[in-house]
């Protein structure tokens, strides 16, 4: 700002008229260390800390829940999955062939 200190007891007639002369820019430049200067009286407010719900363990899934993925209990063998996959890339890719993935029956294949 040019030639006018901003006292803290806010904004004067003189200064409001000095900035009308002025222009916008001066405007802005006096609002903005209004605004500051509003801030710096304040006191920070003090966030209080998050709520945690009873029987929280950090980084634990929560009770009832589970990772994605396919529960522990259906694992299914990797000779099994295979088969399936390429059962279903021979039928959905070359569905004029017949299948190789070892499940079909033989007049299908």
């Amino acid at each position: 700002m040019s030639d006018f200190e901003i006292d803290d007891d806010g904004i004067q007639i003189d200064d409001v008229k000095a900035v009308r002369r002025e222009g916008r820019d001066e405007l802005r430049a006096l609002m903005r260390a209004q605004i500051q200067i509003g801030k710096a009286r304040r006191e920070p407010v003090a966030k209080p800390a998050p709520v945690r719900p009873p029987g929280h363990r950090p980084g634990a899934w929560p009770v009832g829940t589970s990772p994605p993925g396919p529960p522990p209990e259906r694992q299914i063998p990797a000779h099994v999955w295979d088969a399936a996959v390429r059962h279903y890339r021979n039928t959905e890719h070359f569905p004029d062939q017949p299948c190789d993935c070892g499940n079909c029956p033989e007049e299908t294949r």
